[in-house]
């Protein structure tokens, strides 16, 4: 018997998505995993533009007026922007969702993530229009986040509740495969524009067309998303509120308690989600003299390193529990974290060993840390408690990540980074403990 194909909130466009798209009235968790690959490498390729650029493009193009330290801190203060209007562009896009489908919004969420990104592609220097240019590329990056906040599809829900339990820890990662794959497109990119152009001509026009290809990216994830959301599967999911937002006010009042928690779980890998793939570029465009194009090949073979880290998460995590992996993965950085900063200045073997390392560790974390404690939410309120506690967990564990990270290295040098990942992965641990004795008493 399939589901039902109307929703209160349906529009016609998505009801006749629905009949063409769904064959045989059903879907395959390969299926869904494709398209949640597809949707998270889109959002994923958009964020690491942005942040190459913030380190090889921005300090001299928008902040010339600034030495180049000073002007990366600009920068990466820029970059932070877009990790407070996310939690501002859920609010927004839950009311679109709620009166207008979710398809709608995911059409204007994508379409203004990649009009934002490719408007930056346009976007001219301090030369030409002076500190406009500061206030247009905030402007931008406050799109980006508030596009961000409103892409959130519940797709990942929508996997974890068609997959076999004893394969939960192998689905959980799927998602997180957009962040080394969007990585990799996009340092492959700027590598290839760095390696091809001279300096002049890649400042004045080469950077550019990283930020268009993301448009045209954005196009492609918002079919492949659509196709998915206009599935009987999800329709019936919808209907039964498993992933229907529910109001944040009463999410936050009924079960803050596990909102903050899940955003504190996996703050280790978040903290090293920016250690090994921004602040080293930073590091080394400033302070070593190397060409930015090694480091970014560098980082490269980090991102399929990390990509086979995050599959063997997920047969770790079916044989052993989510828990145990975010435990010990936590217990590794920071172990990591007394010594392999250190290796950031210890020339290019040992960039190459902080960076392995690092993207190894990094993997086996942020493989498991979406959701971590997302099976704690009641069904009614999974929906919109998932979308609260990602954002939270961004903005606390790595919006701010890169701007600490490079302010603390320049002033203290870098140990002082080796700490501040510590801390992460301390606060991933007492949530983690925190989360299994509340389980406990709950029993």
């Amino acid at each position: 018997m399939s589901a039902p194909i109307a929703a209160s909130t349906s529009t016609p466009l998505e009801r006749d998505a629905r009949i063409v798209n769904a064959r045989e009235h059903r879907v395959a968790p390969g299926e869904i995993a494709i398209g949640v690959i597809v949707g998270r490498t889109s959002e994923f390729f958009d964020f690491f533009v942005y942040a190459i650029a913030s380190v090889l493009v921005f300090p001299s193009l928008i902040f010339p007026f600034a030495d180049p330290l000073t002007g990366t801190l600009y920068s990466f203060g820029l970059f932070a922007l877009a990790f407070m209007a996310r939690p501002i562009g859920s609010l927004i896009f839950m009311w679109i969702d709620r009166n207008h489908g979710r398809g709608v919004k995911l059409t204007i969420a994508l379409f203004l993530l990649g009009g934002s990104t490719m408007s930056i592609a346009f976007l001219p220097g301090y030369g030409q229009i002076g500190i406009a240019a500061v206030w247009l590329l905030a402007l931008f990056r406050l799109g980006q986040g508030a596009a961000l906040g409103g892409a959130w599809d519940g797709l990942p829900s929508l996997l974890a509740l068609n997959v076999p339990h004893e394969r939960r820890g192998w689905y959980a990662m799927i998602p997180q495969l957009g962040a080394p794959l969007g990585l990799l497109v996009a340092c492959g990119l700027f590598a290839f524009f760095m390696s091809t152009l001279s300096t002049e001509d890649f400042l004045s026009w080469g950077w550019r067309y990283p930020f268009f290809v993301a448009f045209a990216i954005n196009v492609v994830a918002l079919f492949a998303r659509l196709r998915l959301v206009a599935t009987p599967e999800f329709e019936n999911l919808f209907e039964s509120r498993e992933l229907q937002p529910a109001p944040v006010g009463e999410t936050l009042r009924e079960e803050g308690r596990t909102v903050i928690l899940g955003a504190f779980a996996p703050l280790a890998s978040f903290a090293m989600f920016h250690l090994v793939t921004v602040f080293p570029l930073s590091w080394v465009a400033l302070y070593t003299g190397e060409p930015p194009v090694r480091f970014l090949v560098i980082e490269m073979v980090g991102a399929v390193v990390g990509v086979l880290a995050i599959m063997a998460s997920g047969v770790i995590a079916d044989r052993v529990g989510r828990r145990a992996v975010l435990g010990v993965s936590a217990v590794l950085i920071g172990a990591y974290s007394g010594f392999a900063p250190q290796l950031l200045g210890a020339g290019g073997a040992g960039e190459t060993v902080y960076m392995i390392a690092g993207f190894a560790l990094l993997g086996l974390a942020f493989g498991q840390s979406s959701g971590a404690v997302n099976g704690s939410f009641s069904s009614q309120r999974r929906y919109t408690g998932a979308a609260l506690t990602s954002n939270l967990a961004w903005l606390i564990g790595a919006g701010f990540a890169p701007l600490v990270a490079l302010t603390l290295a320049s002033q203290f040098g870098l140990w002082s980074v080796g700490a501040y990942l510590l801390s992460g992965a301390i606060c991933t641990l007492a949530a983690l403990g925190i989360n299994k004795e509340w389980g406990r008493k709950a029993d």
